[in-house]
């Protein structure tokens, strides 16, 4: 199965109290790792000069091809964490967007458009139209005052080209005029609490894991990526229970180093109840 992953990966620099740590980070970073246990995968995206070549070479490593556009910046995030799952972010310098003349025409099994700061244009979905095409709409959301980060309200018709789509629960208030039913699969996820799905138009109640973590930065881009595959092997229940299994299992180890046997096993343990459309409650 091959798999194209577009998006910027950053420098992060991940602040917890007096506590530093840098690295290479983003959706497109996170998600391409994940992927990497099942798919070939590319990764498209854009990093300055100055980007730790080491960095690149670790998702190589895992048998990642990564393409390379250059950029005068790298896209840079600092990263306050107050708790496990809180944290705002501060864009410290942004690489160049991408053009719709740059994206891949090869044919892929799964496009995963990755943005992390609206470096991949409205109009570039028109190039995956009929493709089996996953989106996080994390990167389309955000605007930047004084450094920080902040969500803004974007009507939600962009996105009709895409399969499945994936939001957290705050993100998902600024999708304007989204109506799930006009969608084949719509994620919502809230960290550790119960996230909501729609599977063409029928609403459905999850409750991940409870694991004691660290941090929770890539869960996310970890959680639609390999729902996106297990989508295309398993029932939407099954593809569900498994991508909440997966990611539960990367945030309490923070590597990909396990079976997917230790995953079915957690799987058995996920809570995914259907609401009846009579009394299910409206979108948003």
């Amino acid at each position: 199965m091959n798999c194209l992953v577009v998006g910027h990966i950053t420098h992060d620099i991940i602040m917890r109290g007096s506590k530093k740590i840098e690295g290479a980070g983003g959706g497109a970073y996170y998600s391409a790792l994940a992927l990497s246990k099942f798919c070939n995968v590319v990764v498209l995206t854009k990093v300055g000069r100055s980007f730790p070549i080491s960095w690149l070479e670790e998702l190589e490593a895992q048998g990642i091809s990564v393409i390379i556009i250059p950029s005068e910046k790298s896209t840079t995030y600092k990263l306050h964490y107050t708790s496990e799952n809180e944290r705002t972010l501060e864009l410290l310098s942004r690489a160049d967007s991408f053009y719709p003349e740059e994206l891949p025409k090869e044919k892929f099994d799964m496009v995963l458009l990755n943005p992390v700061a609206n470096e991949i244009p409205l109009d570039a979905l028109n190039n995956f139209k009929g493709k089996y095409l996953t989106i996080d709409i994390q990167g389309f959301l955000r605007e930047i005052k004084n450094m920080r980060v902040r969500l803004k309200d974007i009507d939600a018709s962009f996105l009709k080209p895409a399969n499945i789509i994936h939001a957290d629960v705050n993100e998902s208030q600024h999708l304007k005029n989204m109506k799930p039913e006009e969608f084949e699969v719509l994620l919502i996820s809230n960290g550790p609490e119960s996230g909501t799905a729609y599977h063409k138009g029928h609403k459905y109640v999850y409750k991940p894991l409870r694991k004691k973590i660290k941090e929770s930065t890539g869960a996310g881009d970890v959680f639609l990526a390999v729902f996106s595959y297990f989508y295309k092997k398993y029932s939407f229940i099954q593809a569900l229970k498994m991508a909440n299994a997966f990611t539960a299992t990367f945030l309490e180890k923070r590597d990909f180093n396990f079976s997917l046997d230790e995953v079915a096993e957690k799987a058995k343990f996920i809570e995914v109840k259907r609401i009846n459309d009579e009394e299910g409650e409206p979108y948003g």
